[in-house]
C-alpha cells in the first residue's frame, strides 16, 4: 500500500463503517421517512469511501479525482447527519467531516 495514502484510506474505511452503521440505525428509528435523506446519503457515502480506499490501495491514476468527489459526498452526508440528534448520526457526521478533510488533502 502506498504510504502517502494510508491516512486517507484509514479515514475512508472508518467513514464507510460509520455510514453503514448510521444507515442501519436510521432504519430502526420511529420516523424512518424523516431519515430517508440521511439513509440515502449514508449509503452513497459508504460506497464512495470504499471505492476511494480501493483506488488508493491500487495506486490508481484516478485516486486524486475520485477523492475530490468522495470529499463532496462526505461533506453532504456529514452535513445531513449533523442535523439529527441521534448518537449514530452525530458519530457519522464527525467521521464524514474528518474523511472529507483527508480526501480534500489527498486530492490537492
Amino acid at each position: 500500500m502506498n504510504s502517502q495514502f494510508e491516512d486517507c484510506i484509514a479515514e475512508c474505511l472508518r467513514c464507510a463503517l460509520a455510514c453503514e452503521t448510521c444507515a442501519s440505525s436510521c432504519l430502526q428509528e420511529q420516523d424512518v421517512k424523516m431519515m430517508a435523506n440521511c439513509i440515502r446519503l449514508d449509503r452513497d457515502c459508504a460506497d464512495m469511501c470504499l471505492l476511494a480506499a480501493t483506488l488508493m490501495t491500487r495506486n490508481s491514476a484516478l485516486s486524486n479525482a475520485f477523492c475530490a468527489l468522495c470529499a463532496k459526498a462526505c461533506r453532504a452526508c456529514g452535513d445531513e447527519c449533523g442535523k439529527h440528534e441521534a448518537e449514530h448520526c452525530q458519530k457519522c457526521s464527525k467521521a464524514c467531516l474528518a474523511c472529507a478533510q483527508a480526501c480534500e488533502a489527498m486530492a490537492a
